[in-house]
Parts: structure tokens; C-alpha cells; sequence
């Protein structure tokens, strides 16, 4: 496996490049994009640390239900006139389109998680079985979905769809960001937020961490476990499903059978490098982690060190605080 990820790199000495220049000089592009990105990476991670927290579970299904997501979006928006240009429609008319994309995308997610979890998990719990079978049943779930819709949808990329055409906001000492930018990381955030204020304010946010810190206790309190575990999964996917949205937003042409694998990796490692159990650590994870992988990338000058550089941060982290940056807040490891 090494040999073989060794043989698709350059051997030549263009394939690294330590250029200080050149990141002082891309620092502020690599800054906002590396944002957007991690705005995205952090709203998966949303819901691997959900699951995790309530059911000590790594959910690595949690890309696919990503990926249906995406798949979502664009035969909404491929029924409503998109293509690879923006259609020609006015600001309130895209508007509207994309919040019907977004609700079918959130929609579709949500529906793949309350089915990974109706099917695949609830029927393991109630056996009890080793903490491993879990997450080999969640592998096995991953590729599952994944060859299920290479069989439909074979193994290209669906056609690349534009939503609008970015537009010039402002600029930061000659870096201009865009209205894209701005919309993917404040409906990142806003979401994040408002997911937080919910584990903590609401009722049922008060379920999901009295199970997450004592399920047995929680469920002699009158508190419906499967109903939180259910709950948990569909919130997870309806974040995977606005993340679904962005994704598509930044890169046209991403939908694809496996698209969401790498990405659900970064995702996951957001989470881990955050605090996997914490809401606030999969944001402040996410954020870093697009960062890192953009600053590394200017940094050594080749684009292929951009997932190097981060998951070795990544590693630096956990061997110094193996919780992550921000640790668990939702429930303590049960392993």
C-alpha cells in the first residue's frame, strides 16, 4: 500500500518546494479558502461527533449519507435549468431555487441516516454485541451505499452544475473575497450555532446528553433512547445535507459515486482533532483543518501535501492531547 501511494508522486525535486514566499504572498487566499472549505468539513463532522457522543460509535457511513446528499442537490438543481453555467434568472429566483436544492439535499441525507440506522444499527444494539462489530458493520454500510449507487450511476462524476457565478464582496490587502465565500462559512457557522444552542437548550437536546453521559440512567428517567438515537442520526444527516449543498456550491463537478470518502475522512479527522463528542470542537476543527491543508499546500508547493500536512498536525494533536483540542463536553467514552 505504501509503494503504491509512494509510486503516484512525482519523483522529481518539483514535487516539494519549501516556499516562504509564496505563502506570505497567498496567505490571505489560502486563509479564506481554506475557511470555506473547513466550513464544510465541519458540518460532517457535525454528525460523526453526534453519533459518537451518544453511541460511542465512529458512524464512517456518515460520507455516504454526505454523498446522497449531493446527489440530492443536483437532480433538484438539474430539473430546475442548472448546467455547468449559471441560468440566466434573477437574484430572488436562484435564491429560492437553491433553498428548494437545499431542503431535497437535507432531506435525502436525513432519509439515508434514519435508513443506515433503522437497518444496520438498531438490530446490532439490541444484541449487544462487541464495540468492533459496530464499526465493521459501518464499513461494510459505507461501501454498500457506495457501490449502490456506482451500479445506478456508474463510475464518472455527474455533469457539473453552476448555481450563480461569485461576485466580488470585498478585499483583504489585495485578496478578494467573493460572495460565495461569505455565504458557505456564515450558513456554516449559523447552523453550527444554532445546533449547539439546541443540545443545550432544548428538551431534546437535554435527551441527547443525558444519554450521551448515562444512557441506562437517562432511560429509567422516562427518556426514549432509540427515540434520541434516531433523533441524533437525523439531525447528523440534515447537516450532512446542507454541507451537501456548499460542497456543490465550490466544486460543480464533485458529485460522484465516491466523493464523499476523502472528504468524510478530513471530516472525521476534524472531529477527532476538535474534540470527537464536542459540537463546538467539530467547528473549530473543521476551520483548522481547511487552514492547515491550505497552508501546507502553498507552503511545500505542491497541492498533493495539502492531506499530508494536515493529518500529520492531526497526529502532532492527539499525541498531546489525545482528546482533541477541545475534548469531550457530551458524554465520557464508554469504550
Amino acid at each position: 500500500m505504501i509503494s503504491l501511494l509512494l509510486s503516484q508522486l512525482p519523483m522529481d525535486d518539483s514535487w516539494i518546494n519549501f516556499d516562504i514566499q509564496a505563502f506570505i504572498q497567498n496567505f490571505w487566499s489560502a486563509t479564506f479558502d481554506g475557511l470555506t472549505f473547513g466550513a464544510i468539513y465541519g458540518l460532517v463532522a457535525l454528525g460523526y461527533t453526534l453519533v459518537y457522543g451518544v453511541l460511542n460509535l465512529i458512524n464512517f457511513a456518515h460520507s455516504e449519507v454526505f454523498i446522497v446528499g449531493c446527489y440530492g442537490i443536483f437532480f433538484t438543481l438539474s430539473s430546475l435549468g442548472f448546467g455547468p453555467s449559471a441560468p440566466n434568472l434573477s437574484v430572488i429566483a436562484i435564491i429560492g431555487d437553491l433553498l428548494i436544492a437545499l431542503v431535497v439535499g437535507m432531506l435525502a441525507a436525513a432519509a439515508m441516516a434514519y435508513i443506515l440506522e433503522r437497518v444496520a444499527y438498531r438490530p446490532l444494539r439490541k444484541r449487544n454485541p462487541p464495540r468492533l462489530v459496530f464499526l465493521i458493520t459501518a464499513i461494510g454500510a459505507s461501501f454498500t451505499i457506495q457501490y449502490t449507487i456506482f451500479l445506478v450511476r456508474g463510475p464518472n462524476p455527474e455533469p457539473a452544475v453552476t448555481m450563480f457565478i461569485p461576485t466580488p464582496v470585498f478585499d483583504v490587502f489585495g485578496t478578494i473575497v467573493d460572495s460565495q465565500q461569505i455565504i458557505i462559512v456564515l450558513a456554516a457557522v449559523i447552523m453550527m450555532v444554532g445546533v449547539d444552542q439546541f443540545i443545550n437548550r432544548s428538551r431534546t437536546g437535554r435527551g441527547i446528553r443525558a444519554v450521551a453521559q448515562d444512557p441506562d440512567t437517562a432511560t429509567l428517567m422516562g427518556v426514549n433512547r432509540d427515540r434520541i438515537i434516531v433523533t441524533t442520526f437525523i439531525i447528523g444527516g440534515l447537516l450532512a445535507g446542507a454541507a451537501a449543498l456548499f460542497y456543490v456550491m465550490k466544486i460543480p463537478s464533485g458529485v460522484q459515486y465516491n466523493g464523499g470518502f476523502v472528504l468524510g475522512i478530513k471530516a472525521f479527522a476534524a472531529a477527532v482533532l476538535g474534540g470527537i463528542g464536542n459540537v463546538r470542537g467539530a467547528l473549530l476543527g473543521g476551520l483548522l483543518l481547511g487552514l492547515i491543508g491550505n497552508y501546507g499546500q502553498i507552503l511545500l508547493g505542491n497541492s498533493q501535501w495539502t492531506d499530508v500536512v494536515a493529518f500529520v498536525v492531526l497526529v502532532l494533536v492527539l499525541l498531546i492531547k489525545p482528546t482533541g483540542i477541545l475534548g469531550q463536553s457530551m458524554g465520557r467514552s464508554r469504550a
